[in-house]
């Protein structure tokens, strides 16, 4: 693990470098960012304009479970983004010759070689939203820690998916298109899933858990409802994820033949 991290903080420094090469680049991506989220923030306050409450959620309760949302999903942005690569690129290309050759695991590799640091942007909406809403909630030691533990295991079930779904180009050479269309399925999670019909809840709840990410945890913090479910019911998801991603990328990298000329 202590190699692990050392190995972290030089990637990290030598993206950080390059960044200084291109500033221009990451201030627009950052401010493209910052503005797509204060237009779906200023939508919500809009459709509030029209209606008292969401299936029984206020405006307030919206932006908290909308802000929890972006605090794992800019997590895994931030430190795991490179899977993307995996399902795009590497594997159709060969490129993902060069992680079979270092020694290190490869997964680890994937997953320490880029830091993203336009993530930061959806930290800070997540935080900044969180914060306008955070004297609605009633909080306790006991809501507090669960709050710190949680948030660790919401961002693995983005990284687990991740995982699972770019493993799949080890078979079908570029998964990137299949990454995505699952990914975009999270944007349900940035509301309460029960302003969604019984199937799209069902499936962002059990099938591709992004519900699990932002609005069960979020149930709990605001209601005070179920902690076995709302909180202990995430944990067991992101780890039963973790260990099935796992198990398909072995049988990928097993799989992977590199790009012939």
């Amino acid at each position: 693990m202590k190699r692990i991290l050392k190995l972290e903080r030089i990637f990290i420094s030598q993206y950080l470098k390059q960044l200084l090469e291109y500033k221009g680049d990451f201030v627009v991506g950052l401010l493209g960012f910052l503005l797509e989220q204060s237009l779906n923030i200023l939508m919500i306050g809009i459709i509030f304009t029209q209606v008292p409450d969401l299936r029984g959620w206020d405006l307030q309760q919206v932006i908290f479970i909308y802000g929890f949302s972006l605090i794992p999903k800019g997590i895994d942005h931030l430190f795991f983004d490179n899977l993307w690569a995996v399902g795009q690129r590497l594997v159709r290309k060969g490129d993902f010759d060069k992680y079979m050759t270092r020694p290190i695991n490869p997964l680890v590799y994937v997953l320490i070689e880029t830091f993203q640091v336009d993530a930061i942007g959806e930290l800070l909406v997540g935080g900044l939203l969180l914060a306008s809403s955070w004297n609605i909630i009633e909080w306790d030691i006991l809501k507090i820690v669960l709050f710190i533990v949680v948030i660790p295991f919401a961002t693995l079930i983005y990284t687990s998916l991740k995982i699972a779904l770019s493993s799949l180009a080890f078979w079908m050479k570029q998964s990137g298109s299949l990454l995505y269309v699952f990914y975009q399925i999270n944007s349900f999670a940035k509301y309460p899933a029960t302003i969604y019909n019984d199937g799209i809840k069902f499936v962002i709840s059990f099938v591709i858990p992004f519900a699990f990410t932002a609005y069960y945890p979020s149930k709990y913090f605001l209601t005070g409802e179920d902690p076995l479910f709302n909180i202990g019911i995430a944990i067991v998801i992101s780890l039963l994820l973790l260990v099935g991603s796992l198990r398909i990328w072995k049988k990928g990298i097993s799989a992977y033949e590199s790009a012939g000329s």
